[in-house]
């Protein structure tokens, strides 16, 4: 058999690097912990537990996923409670789909988006790596509310855009206006498991 050239193999190494380079998650371990925190699309209104997308997910990944979605919940709620699950749980990352309860009820959206950038700071100081999912303004046909993608290029996060507005244009996909049935929420899961793969953590 024939040996490959140095330069060939220089090559090679060079574009292994340059693909892990371009990767902005770490690789989670058989044994980390997903923390799936947001409100009832998290917590899985209308379903059993089993069809939430962190279950789901979790049977995707292989990986411990906590479901940590409260229904209802405003970013001012989450904010309060989010250090409490990030000391119990200690997650190696996690998946932040939060605001639609404050898009809804059109609270400031200066006050959404402090409150979330203060949820991914929480996180990172504690070595929490973040996923961040963007939930569209008060319009069918509208994507994530500009102050997602200024958070996401402002702490360069692996950011799921247009997700949860592409599920929530399809009827097949929903139980009532701003929730999802069993396969909404499990195009959810495969959606963030999908986004872990590319981004390099699983």
């Amino acid at each position: 058999m024939k040996a490959l050239p140095v330069t060939t193999l220089l090559l090679a190494c060079l574009l292994l690097l340059q693909g892990c380079a371009d990767d902005k998650l770490s690789p989670l371990s058989p044994q980390a912990t997903i923390l799936a925190f947001g409100d009832s699309l998290t917590a899985g209104y209308g379903v059993d537990e089993a069809d939430s997308y962190p279950s789901v997910l979790a049977q995707l990944s292989g990986r411990r996923v906590v479901n940590a979605g409260v229904s209802g919940e405003v970013t001012a709620q989450g904010l309060q409670r989010l250090a409490m699950i990030l000391e119990r749980e200690r997650p190696a990352l996690m998946i932040l789909l939060e605001g639609g309860n404050d898009i809804l009820r059109n609270l400031d959206q200066e006050h959404t988006r402090d409150n979330l950038q203060q949820m991914i700071e929480l996180a990172r100081a504690r070595g929490v790596e973040v996923v961040l999912v963007g939930v569209p303004r008060k319009n069918l046909f509208s994507d994530a509310a500009p102050f997602y993608t200024e958070l996401a290029e402002r702490y360069e996060l692996p950011f799921a855009e247009s997700t949860v507005a592409e599920l929530l244009r399809s009827p097949g996909y929903k139980s009532d206006q701003v929730h999802f049935n069993a396969e909404g929420y499990r195009r959810l899961a495969q959606s963030m498991y999908e986004l872990l793969k590319e981004e390099g953590a699983l």
